[in-house]
């Protein structure tokens, strides 16, 4: 490897470090944002998100107008589909049942949840899964793409980004600041070491664009998903592994902006750009939240799990893994990426998360309270 790439790796590792630990301080749960929107009506966790959401559209737009941003829109987005939709649904339903998204499943098991591991391991397997489909899915998605080149909503209308983009941070920004008046952002959490989600939404959407400055593409992890699923097969079912077209292809190419050098990749057990640009986030996310944890000395692993909970948990892993595949994409890609661009694959991508968290929030309330009372579940 390179200088460039121990570098990017290196700056990609204490990015997720720093992520790690402060969605672990602050309970930053991208699950049970939609999960509580849906249960409970409660904004508190879905504010944060609108803040990560509207700051870093702001920031990705003031790069492009500087020229600083790598490249427009950002590599490995694509015009839109139906699938995009229907993979968000998928991808929602998984999560609120999983109990976390794919980093909210990282931090957590970095703090010792013993069902953050159940639905990692939900997520191998359900990538896994996925690979036995792929080459039915994919003729099946060509047949929803929408027939326009454009990537982004400014594309396909044919105007400037940066009025639509601040036109619709203003919004954000409106709502915001209303919370803020109203009293929304106040810390009424007495925990020690408890950082405001507010903090943490600045903090996420400046990590953000520091990713993407430095290796050229948005945070993502769930690719790296199937390679770890990838691996596994190489090692048990190698013959088998190697008839996959999923795990043997590359189809991803990205630029590091540090060399300029043009690389591949996919989701097989390669080293390539593809783990060049996830795994150090993957570990450092897992790392910052351990260290986290230890300093408040809160890790602890908890044995004594119900066993449908931890069906659940794992079911929700193999579904939001389908669904993160089939779109393609996860929440924080098209949230902290693609959303911020106006990008249309998020868009619909975002939409279609809406009913599948729904969804999943009914079974959630059917499964695990069917006998209870309706409670908040700690994120």
């Amino acid at each position: 490897m390179g200088l460039s790439v121990w570098v990017v790796m290196s700056g990609l590792t204490l990015i997720g470090v720093v992520a790690g630990f402060l969605m672990h301080r602050s309970d930053f749960c991208m699950a049970g944002a939609f999960r509580d929107l849906f249960l409970f009506r409660s904004y508190r966790l879905i504010r944060p998100i609108v803040l990560l959401v509207c700051l870093s559209a702001l920031l990705f737009e003031l790069c492009r107008l500087t020229g600083i941003l790598p490249i427009y829109p950002f590599p490995w987005f694509n015009p839109p589909a139906g699938i995009n939709l229907f993979g968000g649904m998928v991808f929602g339903l998984g999560m609120v049942m999983a109990g976390g998204c794919v980093v909210g499943v990282l931090y957590k098991m970095g703090a010792g949840s013993l069902l953050a591991l159940v639905a990692f391991l939900g997520l191998l397997a359900g990538s896994a899964l996925y690979a036995e489909i792929h080459n039915w899915w994919v003729p099946l998605s060509r047949l929803t793409v929408f027939p326009t080149r454009a990537v982004t909503l400014p594309q396909w209308i044919g105007g400037s980004p940066t009025v639509l983009v601040f036109v619709c941070a203003a919004i954000g920004g409106f709502f915001c600041w209303r919370w803020k008046r109203d009293g929304h952002w106040t810390n009424r959490n007495p925990a020690e070491g408890f950082i405001p989600l507010w903090f943490t939404a600045i903090g996420l959407a400046l990590l953000s664009v520091l990713t993407v400055l430095l290796c050229g593409v948005p945070m993502g992890v769930t690719t790296s998903y199937a390679k770890g699923a990838a691996l596994l097969e190489s090692w048990l079912v190698p013959e088998h592994q190697a008839t996959l077209t999923y795990f043997t292809a590359t189809p991803l190419q990205s630029v590091l902006p540090l060399d300029g050098i043009l690389r591949s990749g996919g989701s097989g057990p390669h080293f390539d750009v593809v783990a060049i640009v996830q795994v150090p986030l993957i570990l450092g996310i897992i790392c910052g939240s351990w260290l986290s944890a230890q300093l408040l000395n809160e890790f602890k692993i908890v044995w004594k799990v119900p066993f449908n909970q931890v069906a659940m948990v794992f079911t929700g892993g193999v579904i939001m893994a389908l669904g993160s595949r089939m779109s393609p994409g996860c929440n924080i890609w098209h949230l902290w990426g693609g959303l911020p661009l106006l990008t249309m694959q998020s868009l619909l991508f975002v939409i279609g998360l809406l009913p599948g968290a729904w969804l999943g929030g009914k079974i959630l309330q059917h499964v695990l309270l069917s006998a209870a009372p309706l409670k908040r579940l700690n994120s």
